[in-house]
């Protein structure tokens, strides 16, 4: 293909006027503050540091909040004002409240089995032969995006017809046991938690790390003061393990509720939300994006942004605890 300059020419002049553009804003900054008393100066700096970043964030988000929020009162078009007309549908309808039944479970079921998974395998590691292997072997899957996972276990749940041969491993593993494969993404409640199992199966490796290193933080004379005490391994964990390493789980909760308040792509890519097993995220995209629903969408995601907002003051005020 033959490069045309004499067509390709405005491009070039608009790239060469944004250049100037931006040298002449740099060259007036720099002007102003080296006209600037000295003691006026740090205000300038702050005000020329902070206006891009306030700038952003309000084109960025707070624009499209305020935006979002209205459209929620809307109808799906966007023409006609329903009131709270959307947020009723969220709370009474079947299939809405099946997408906010399934979020619940999300975010109880994973951050508990991820805590608890990640707990139990960073004890059993700690100070073991290969301490190093088992680590990297339990968060290997963290380096799989969701897509990618989703896709996975996509091959781990296939079904063929009995008598077939199955390409799913666990079908495969149920014929081998003398039983029947199934369709396990088809059948809900049972799919969704199916679902959740990739997505402890991912984050397991989060929690073991975090936790692991909170372990080995703990005081070595903690750890023999209760030993010379008579404590046994059951009191090890209870009133000094558990107690010590706290503030870690609590991160580790927090971290993984927060996550999946907006989980999207497991669901997306394994079942697109068929079959009962659609999630907040992928709701809102659905009626906002496939089924025309604007105001619906924008309903889901208020809710969405009023859920996650306490996790997130929460998280801020725990670490400014720390600190």
């Amino acid at each position: 293909m033959d490069f045309d300059l004499s067509a390709e020419s405005p491009k070039f002049v608009q790239l060469a006027i944004g250049v100037v553009a931006f040298l002449a804003v740099v060259g007036l900054v720099l002007l102003l503050l080296d006209r600037t008393p000295m003691r006026r100066r740090a205000r300038l700096h702050a005000t020329i540091l902070l206006a891009p970043a306030v700038t952003l964030l309000t084109i960025g988000l707070i624009v499209p909040a305020v935006r979002t929020t209205l459209l929620s009162f809307m109808s799906g078009d966007g023409t006609d004002f329903v009131g709270l007309a959307n947020y009723a549908w969220m709370f009474t309808q079947p299939e809405a409240v099946t997408v906010l039944r399934n979020t619940l479970a999300w975010v109880v079921l994973v951050p508990l089995l991820v805590t608890a998974i990640g707990l139990v395998y960073a004890v059993i590691v700690d100070h073991s032969r290969f301490e190093s292997l088992a680590k990297t072997l339990v968060f290997l899957p963290m380096a799989i995006s969701f897509v990618g996972a989703g896709i996975i276990w996509k091959f781990v749940y296939a079904y063929r017809p009995e008598g077939a041969d199955q390409i799913g491993l666990l079908n495969q593993v149920v014929v081998w046991l003398g039983g029947e494969p199934r369709q396990w993404l088809l059948d809900s409640p049972l799919n969704t938690l199916f679902l959740i199992v990739v997505m402890v199966w991912i984050q397991a490796g989060f929690a073991t790390v975090v936790l692991s290193a909170a372990i080995k933080s703990i005081p070595s004379d903690i750890v023999e003061a209760a030993k010379l005490d008579g404590a046994g391994p059951a009191q090890m964990f209870f009133r000094v393990t558990l107690p010590s390493i706290r503030p870690a789980i609590i991160v580790v909760l927090v971290t993984q509720s927060f996550g999946m308040l907006k989980l999207f792509d497991i669901v997306r890519t394994m079942t697109g939300g068929q079959f009962d097993t659609s999630v907040l995220a992928n709701e809102m995209y659905n009626q906002a994006f496939r089924y025309g629903e604007t105001g619906r969408g924008a309903a889901l995601a208020v809710f969405l942004f009023v859920l996650v907002t306490p996790v997130v003051v929460y998280q801020l005020r725990t670490r400014r605890a720390v600190r």
